[in-house]
């Protein structure tokens, strides 16, 4: 009987098999590597929005609180954006001529709030609860960066699940004193771990990691 394969038949089929594995492996670590990139989570990306708003001139600038426009943000689960009048409340008296402030002033004669595009934007199935947090000593900057530099507000960080783990597995090596919460320029101290771990005990911090806590 004439042999139906040559002899390099088996080296074939034995490289097409690794060659199919090798391909599913690289097609699975492109996939992870584009979920966690800046297209999927928006990591650093500047936001156009309807008025040029630069927090480094406002907050890093001027020295302007971020309770200021985000009232909410202590009793709140959301920080709450600042209405017109918020604005107004500087922009009657200083550069009322300024093109870039027509949005506002518009905003302000019709009475219809400013369209901003939200920057820090969860997935609907993630609960969040800024107020939760600013009381158990997470400061701003943590999540959202050094927003005081910022010219354009972007997302400072990937918002990933694992990257609330980190926080929420280890909370000592972020939590600090409440007076400082809203301090866009503190830096932890070389005891970080020890103060941690005090400040933990003091604000009844718990490592909260089951899925029901933020998948409600």
């Amino acid at each position: 009987m004439p042999q139906v394969f040559n002899r390099h038949s088996n080296t074939i089929a034995r490289l097409s098999i690794l060659g199919g594995v090798a391909s599913l492996f690289l097609v699975a670590i492109l996939a992870y590597g584009m979920v966690r990139s800046p297209y999927s989570t928006g990591q650093g990306i500047p936001y156009q929005q309807p008025v040029p708003f630069s927090h480094a001139h406002h907050v890093g600038g001027d020295g302007i609180d971020c309770r200021y426009c985000h009232t909410s943000v202590t009793t709140s689960a959301t920080a709450g954006m600042p209405p017109t009048q918020t604005c107004m409340n500087c922009h009657r008296e200083i550069w009322t001529n300024s093109p870039l402030l027509e949005p506002v002033r518009a905003s302000w004669q019709t009475d219809q709030p400013i369209e901003w595009n939200r920057v820090d934007d969860l997935p609907g199935f993630v609960y969040f609860n800024h107020s939760i947090h600013i009381h158990k000593g997470i400061g701003c900057s943590t999540c959202h960066g050094r927003v005081d530099r910022m010219q354009i507000t972007y997302q400072a960080y990937s918002f990933t699940m694992q990257w609330c783990l980190n926080c929420h597995n280890h909370p000592e090596r972020y939590v600090r004193p409440r007076s400082q919460v809203f301090n866009m320029d503190y830096k932890a101290p070389d005891n970080q771990i020890e103060l941690g771990h005090k400040l933990v005990r003091l604000y009844h911090i718990e490592r909260k990691v089951s899925c029901s806590v933020c998948h409600r």
